[in-house]
């Protein structure tokens, strides 16, 4: 099988993983531990039994190097994976590098992303524990899209609380929500204290994950019947999503090639998790690979972040953890890639991050959506907003490449489509999108509200 002509790489479905990887066992320093919020000592399962199932609670402190993926889990990713593996023909003949550029299409799953990979064991794990309802936020949708689609697999109810910005600028994702049985209201709402009291603060505020996720919590700590449910940041999700790069370290096998580069789009983490993990043994090792995480510019947190412990929500429900972050209180600017627009990062992407392992970048949303029209004319498919911050810093890769006259193999994480992104793609195509950074002052007062710890 010819790296240099084949175009589509597929797995049989025997091959689809039966276990996750947890890098937790690899890495060179562990974990500082999440603080209870209100004593600020070490959780224990205990502390977070009232809003996660034991099952996941066991996934996040496992130091096990694999879980096993639930026979019922991994029937239900046969619909979609093994995902595709494409080389990019059309690309890189538009480049005119000598660069192999692939990417892993996360986008054939039902909901069109990446995230159906972890709403699926969250909902099974709730489900055997007789959980009957979960909560959750949402950026720009795609979580929320994957989490009532899973709760109805598994016959639990859904509620999303979605980031009003994106509830604005992506109708259709909140409507097929509801065609999947889940309810889903603009953050901050008033159904919540919390969203209340920031409303009275700020009634005009396009809303913030971190706000989301106060609401999210606070609903279901009020029921006996209902979890919480996160789409990204805590160990367990991230572990969910290696099956991701698990598929391609097989997939590249059949072409025999390797790559140079891997890179995601990182906002919580669990889109970069998904791919490049499963690579860090192998960097630890001694391999020759980069590993690239690619945020927006205008929630810069690993690039512009501190590494110190923070709550994961405004209200400071959450448990205090430590990891990259610009401080809970930050409010992003309303750019369409709604899914990166958080605070901080997974502890997990922070520590590798703070020893070295991968490195991380920041761009503009103009050049996010040039890449992602060169690709959708290129190769056919047309980007979410968040993958196509991977697709920028590919593009980067492989022009440096041709200038260096290198050929590198470059591989990105294609995390979902862009179909019900139009909106996004209006506003540049008008000449309306524009380019954000948070000042400095910006980022140093809200930093200043880190609680201690």
């Amino acid at each position: 099988m010819s790296r240099e002509d084949l175009t589509k790489i597929i797995l049989p479905e025997d091959k689809v993983p039966k276990f996750w990887y947890n890098v937790q066992a690899d890495m060179p320093n562990p974990l500082a531990p999440g603080l209870h919020p209100g004593t600020k000592q070490p959780l224990g399962p205990a502390d977070l039994a009232p809003l996660f199932a034991m099952g996941l609670i066991a996934q996040e402190v496992s130091t096990e190097r694999y879980i096993e993926i639930p026979p019922e889990v991994r029937e239900l990713y046969k619909k979609w994976r093994p995902s595709p593996l494409f080389r990019a023909h059309g690309l890189e003949k538009a480049l005119d590098t000598p660069c192999r550029i692939y990417y892993k299409y996360e986008g054939v799953s039902p909901v069109g992303s990446h995230k159906l990979n972890s709403a699926l064991p969250q909902a099974f794990y709730n489900k055997i524990e007789g959980i009957k309802r979960l909560t959750t936020e949402t950026g720009a949708g795609q979580w929320g899209t994957a989490l009532s689609l899973a709760c109805k697999f598994f016959d639990l109810e859904c509620m999303v609380y979605m980031v009003r910005v994106s509830y604005d600028q992506k109708p259709y994702r909140r409507m097929v929500m509801g065609v999947y049985g889940g309810q889903c209201v603009p953050s901050p709402s008033n159904l919540t204290e919390s969203g209340r009291a920031e409303l009275a603060r700020n009634p005009n505020t396009p809303g913030t994950l971190a706000m989301a996720i106060s609401e999210a919590v606070e609903d279901a700590a009020k029921r006996e019947d209902t979890h919480y449910s996160l789409g990204s940041v805590l160990n367990h999700v991230c572990l969910h999503q290696t099956i991701i790069g698990q598929e391609v370290k097989m997939q590249m096998e059949m072409v025999d090639d390797y790559p140079d580069i891997v890179i995601g789009a990182c906002g919580g983490g669990s889109n970069f998790a998904g791919i490049a993990l499963p690579f860090i043994p192998d960097k630890m090792a001694g391999k020759k690979i980069r590993l690239v995480a690619v945020e927006p510019a205008a929630c810069p947190t690993l690039t512009r972040g501190v590494f110190a412990y923070d709550f994961g929500d405004v209200a400071g429900f959450t448990p205090l953890l430590k990891m990259y972050t610009l401080g809970h209180d930050f409010t992003p600017a309303g750019i369409h890639a709604g899914g990166l627009r958080y605070h901080g990062d997974s502890p997990l992407v922070s520590q590798l991050y703070h020893d070295g392992l991968f490195e991380a970048t920041s761009v503009m949303q103009n050049g996010v959506f040039e890449a992602a029209m060169l690709f959708a004319q290129t190769e056919g498919i047309l980007p979410a907003p968040e993958s196509s911050h991977a697709i920028r810093a590919a593009i980067d890769e492989a022009l440096k490449g041709k200038e260096e006259g290198i050929s590198k193999s470059i591989v990105f994480n294609l995390s979902g489509h862009g179909h019900l992104d139009l909106n996004a793609y209006d506003n540049y195509l008008s000449g309306q999108m524009e380019d954000v950074a948070p000042s400095d002052e910006q980022i140093q007062a809200s930093l200043k509200n880190l609680p201690s710890a």
